[in-house]
């Protein structure tokens, strides 16, 4: 049984709808115990700065792009914090997204969190080795804590390299992997370098990357770049739904390509809950994607020691 690749739904932007202006008459604010009474000018004039400190509901996403960056940030971690954000329909998400300052995505990924501090996910993951792109994308489950950082990453029976297993812990070995082949190859597990034959043979990545942090961080460093290079607005702004689960997608396409850029093209889905992507796509200068990557699942655990432990007796090490 193979992993069926997702295949995303897409809405894209009516340029009639994202320049409707939304007039929005009078709102009220809460602020700690009291009620203050604020009124956002009715003729579509910037809501004064304290309305920005309530409740994203206090303000109607069609006047968010007339804020600060620094007030569209605290709107948006809001907004996606309180659920309001994933509320919004697919040409008001597109709206909104249109709308904001060029800094505004960079400033709200930057801030995180970027991740939890302790948990669990699943996703699907394809990489152009020694330029072949699996037919078969890896299906994981990993978990992951920090301070220190300890992973531990299983591959699933549906997806390629199934069986294998890995365990991380920098407080252990800060430059070494724990990990077995899977198969008829489970019996043998090793200590190997992060970067040694075992890992490079199936990802371009080190095992520490793995987790939504890695695509946050490298967002806000490519979007530097992108600046630097006077491009301050994504490519195309999509709504996408990837197993079930609604982002915003971004697209980026670098005058260069690489190696300056990590790829000529890039597609990043955003969460509508957090501040990092569930999904990236990444293409090469001649126009081949060399990586895809979707985190189905990404749920908050506590995880105890034996979690990392290669003795732990749910594992095959």
């Amino acid at each position: 049984m193979t992993y069926p690749e997702y295949r995303p739904t897409r809405t894209v932007l009516d340029a009639g709808f994202a320049r409707r202006r939304i007039r929005l008459a009078a709102c009220g604010v809460l602020v700690c115990a009291g009620v203050v009474a604020g009124a956002a000018r009715a003729q579509g004039g910037t809501p004064p700065p304290s309305s920005v400190g309530a409740t994203a509901s206090a303000i109607s996403p069609a006047q968010v792009g007339r804020l600060s960056v620094d007030q569209q940030v605290r709107w948006l971690r809001r907004a996606s914090q309180s659920g309001a954000l994933e509320q919004l329909d697919d040409a008001q998400l597109l709206a909104l997204f249109q709308s904001l300052d060029s800094q505004t995505v960079p400033r709200y990924v930057k801030e995180g969190p970027n991740g939890y501090p302790s948990y669990e996910f699943t996703m699907a993951r394809q990489e152009r080795i020694r330029g072949v792109w699996p037919d078969t994308p890896d299906h994981m489950l990993v978990r992951r804590s920090r301070e220190p950082l300890r992973i531990y990453a299983k591959w699933l029976p549906d997806g390629a390299h199934a069986g294998q297993e890995v365990i991380y812990d920098e407080s252990k070995r800060s430059d070494e992997m724990y990990g077995h082949p899977g198969g008829i190859l489970r019996a043998v597990s090793l200590w190997t370098p992060l970067n040694g034959a075992f890992a490079r043979a199936q990802s371009n990545h080190q095992v520490r990357d793995l987790g939504t942090e890695y695509i946050a961080q490298q967002f806000v460093v490519e979007a530097r770049k992108f600046a630097e290079a006077g491009i301050t607005r994504p490519n195309r702004i999509e709504v996408e739904t990837l197993d079930g689960v609604r982002v915003v997608a971004f697209t980026y396409e670098a005058p260069s390509g690489q190696p300056a850029f990590y790829a000529k093209k890039e597609t990043l889905g955003l969460d509508l809950r957090h501040p990092w992507f569930r999904s990236a796509e990444s293409y090469d200068n001649e126009g081949r994607i060399f990586e895809k990557i979707v985190f189905e699942t990404v749920t908050p655990k506590t995880f105890d020691d034996a979690t990392f432990d290669p003795k732990n007796p749910d594992y095959r090490f």
